[in-house]
């Protein structure tokens, strides 16, 4: 499955900072098993970031978009209303098990407003910009990616059976 980097951030856009979010994520989502074919760092503005989530999503075909920086809540920070004017159908349970999880670390993780859902069959998350938040959010959704982005490309096989199911027997 193919896969895209979005970092979003005005002071690595503008060269005044490195990025130091997106190369650790293109790293996380590669050992999720995803070829990274797309990377880039565009600033805080909803429609350049819109187009880049059509492009390629639409254009290129991605399986996966994972975004990092501007969940917050800062004036600057849009990515979530970016998203939520591309994405077609949310996944809900995704940006509230981040936040959630990543309260019981730092409980300023609940400030983030992060998305998740598809356009088309493309799965498009947004992660917060810190290395430590990308981390621990791919530690999170990295083992079933690949199974949500499947199920939204047409595979009809059974979810609720094998380990880790809900029909599982209780020990």
């Amino acid at each position: 499955m193919k896969a895209g980097v979005l970092t979003v951030s005005d002071s690595a856009y503008r060269g005044e900072r490195g990025d130091r979010s997106g190369p650790i994520l293109r790293e996380l989502v590669e050992k999720a098993g995803f070829q990274v074919v797309e990377t880039t760092v565009v600033p805080d503005e909803e429609e350049q970031i819109q187009e880049v989530l059509r492009r390629w999503s639409g254009d290129l075909g991605l399986d996966l978009i994972i975004t990092t920086g501007g969940t917050g809540v800062s004036p600057r920070d849009v990515t979530p209303e970016a998203t939520a004017g591309v994405i077609e159908r949310s996944v809900p349970g995704i940006p509230e098990i981040l936040r959630v999880e990543g309260f019981r670390r730092n409980p300023r993780a609940v400030i983030s407003r992060g998305l998740a859902g598809f356009v088309g069959s493309t799965l498009v998350i947004n992660l917060p910009g810190s290395p430590r938040a990308v981390r621990e959010g791919m530690e999170l959704i990295g083992p079933i990616l690949a199974h949500m982005i499947a199920k939204a490309q047409g595979d009809r096989t059974p979810c609720g059976q094998g380990e880790g199911s809900w029909e599982e027997e209780a020990p």
